[in-house]
């Protein structure tokens, strides 16, 4: 259940977003590759839980029932869409808001979903992202989304804009600073090859 500091009205789905076929990792499910001794996925899954009414898991692999035992599979609907057809699974599936986490980020903290969460109700915004040094400034697959934002991100869909961040220039938006809690680079960093699950593992055994 959420936090009860948090509005009971506003159900809020949290997202795992497992999409895509992981080309650049040799094809495996590179979230259940381990970080620091655990899953990537359970790993975000502790950063969602306590933010989130539920849990789901947006996924095309056929085995992906077996990922966290228990948690509903969704497919994408826009087939081939990458990570902006993720998020629209996501929002097409959640009652009235998504938690959004890619499933290759082990770093994210659970107080930053939470504050996203919290950000963006108080706001009353479609959209709450958190900076970051990506090209768009902010991680679209590390944001919490009102169902508001669905009609945009279809509009995208239909116009074959399949950049994950740009749609958000067309919703009323708040951004959080992320230095609060860590190194941008770090928070953010993505397992997308072997190099990179090298560097999570030596990320993970530092000391805090």
């Amino acid at each position: 259940m959420a936090p009860s500091r948090m509005s009971p009205t506003a159900h809020c789905t949290g997202a795992i977003i497992a999409g895509g076929r992981a080309t650049r990792f040799g094809g495996v499910a590179k979230g259940l590759e381990q970080v620091g001794g655990v899953r990537i996925i359970d790993r975000v899954v502790a950063a969602l839980r306590e933010s989130c009414d539920e849990l789901i898991i947006i996924a095309n692999d056929p085995s992906a029932h077996e990922w966290i035992p228990g948690t509903r599979v969704v497919p994408d609907i826009r087939a081939g869409a990458g990570a902006l057809g993720g998020v629209h699974a996501a929002l097409s599936n959640a009652r009235e808001a998504a938690l959004i986490l890619a499933w290759d980020a082990p770093f994210v903290p659970a107080a930053l979903m939470r504050a996203l969460r919290e950000a963006g109700e108080a706001a009353g915004a479609d959209a709450a992202t958190a900076t970051s040094n990506s090209p768009w400034g902010f991680e679209p697959l590390c944001a919490w989304y009102s169902v508001s934002c669905l009609a945009a991100v279809e509009r995208h869909l239909d116009s074959n804009d399949l950049h994950a961040g740009s749609w958000l220039r067309d919703v009323r938006s708040v951004q959080l600073n992320s230095s609060p809690w860590g190194d941008a680079d770090e928070i953010f960093f993505n397992v997308n090859s072997a190099d990179d699950l090298t560097m999570a593992n030596a990320l993970a055994r530092r000391p805090a």
